[in-house]
């Protein structure tokens, strides 16, 4: 950690994706609760989760324009684009006007497309290899440790005062993500251009990661995970109004207690992966989170308190060992179409099980729900545990570029 924080640039760019973040969390469960108190509908509070999803499927677009332009001027526009976009929230006021709401997190989905293969990309080129697992690890204990404050916060704020300071805040982050892009020193080359068609160069990333068996196996898996997650999005509504008994403002509460699993995990997370290898580590997260949904299931605050601290312990052991295997397996010229090419496979399903997890929860008991979920977690771990590429934590060369299978 000390080697880490020597680099500058390294500083720089936690400091910024770590700002950006915070405005982020704090923004995004705040629209739900918003959506929620405005519709008096925990359906319609899954569906803004949903429509950022949605947005993101644009994904392997974002990836292309991510290899095929200078990272760091893509990033600043980008930035500044989301930052505009944010704040046309200041205009809604009641609930004729939800549908903003969900136009905002569609376009909020379509900039993440774009600014997350970006972001991958200019990491690896900023950053020497021996940092990159450290940097990831860095950046998982940010993100999911502001868990610990922003979900009280923009829930806070949002019942004492409404939603306009959460929505300043958070366009402020982009902000300050842009003044350390500028700040940052690295030199990129415009990348040459290509004859080939934009689809042909749009799907590079999805053959690179099919031609190698890791991360195609790590995919099949946070497949599976995702489908879980994505299905806990609106129970999760549930599991506070009809489990616990409390207001869905509680539900910032719950959120916040992830925050403190996710900042035990993000700690951890460097040690643990020279320990296992990034398989493992995937399947380590996976086991945590199906004892956490499983843990959800009783009406008794301690267990969801305990339930909500492991699943926030998963996300960032999932999240490190996938992209760090990403990063290791993936040549540079590919790395923004490769990255897309893994949000997409993972995004997808994820889509579409938060709609179907909106439409579940009106006809079926959450609990079945979450037992659902908690065997589609442990299906994934045990698919990686027996998978034989996974034991050998030996690093491997990367694939040569736009690599077919």
């Amino acid at each position: 950690m000390r080697r880490l924080w020597g680099d500058r640039n390294a500083r720089l760019y936690l400091a910024g994706q770590s700002l950006s973040t915070f405005g982020d969390s704090a923004l995004w469960l705040a629209l739900g609760i918003w959506v929620k108190m405005l519709t008096g509908s925990a359906s319609a509070a899954g569906l803004s989760f949903f429509m950022f999803a949605l947005g993101s499927l644009a994904g392997p677009v974002g990836g292309v324009i991510a290899d095929r332009t200078r990272r760091r001027p893509l990033l600043i526009a980008a930035n500044l684009a989301t930052a505009v976009l944010v704040l046309l929230l200041l205009l809604v006021h009641d609930r004729n006007q939800v549908w903003l709401i969900y136009a905002v997190m569609f376009g909020y989905g379509l900039s993440a497309g774009v600014l997350g293969p970006a972001q991958t990309a200019l990491q690896q080129t900023l950053l020497p290899e021996e940092l990159q697992g450290e940097v990831n690890s860095a950046l998982q204990t940010a993100q999911w440790g502001t868990r610990l404050i922003t979900p009280l916060l923009g829930a806070g704020l949002l019942a004492a005062v409404g939603a306009t300071p959460v929505i300043i805040g958070d366009a402020v982050t982009f902000l300050v993500a842009i003044t350390t892009l500028v700040a940052v020193r690295v030199h990129e080359e415009t990348p040459a251009p290509t004859e080939r068609h934009w689809l042909t160069e749009a799907i590079a990333g999805g053959r690179h990661i099919r031609a190698s068996p890791a991360l195609r196996q790590l995919t099949l898996a946070g497949t599976l995970a995702v489908t879980a997650f994505g299905l806990s999005e609106t129970a999760l509504f549930a599991v506070v109004s009809k489990g616990l008994h409390r207001p869905s403002a509680f539900l910032g509460v719950m959120v916040s207690l992830q925050g403190v699993g996710a900042v035990f995990a993000g700690v951890t997370g460097t040690a643990l992966l020279r320990r296992l290898n990034e398989g493992r580590l995937v399947a380590l997260g996976l086991a945590t989170a199906a004892s956490g949904f499983l843990l959800q299931i009783a009406p008794s605050i301690p267990a969801a308190v305990v339930g909500s601290a492991l699943i926030g312990s998963s996300l960032p052991w999932i999240n490190l060992g996938t992209m760090t295997l990403l990063q290791r397996q993936t040549p540079p010229q590919l790395m923004g179409r490769a990255d897309a090419a893994l949000g997409l496979a993972l995004s997808t399903p994820q889509t579409v099980a938060i709609a179907l997890g909106a439409g579940l929860i009106t006809v079926i008991d959450y609990r079945i729900l979450l037992l659902a979920i908690a065997a589609l977690m442990l299906a994934a771990c045990a698919f990686l545990l027996t998978r034989p590429e996974h034991r050998d934590t030996a690093p491997r060369r990367p694939a040569p570029a736009d690599a077919a299978p």
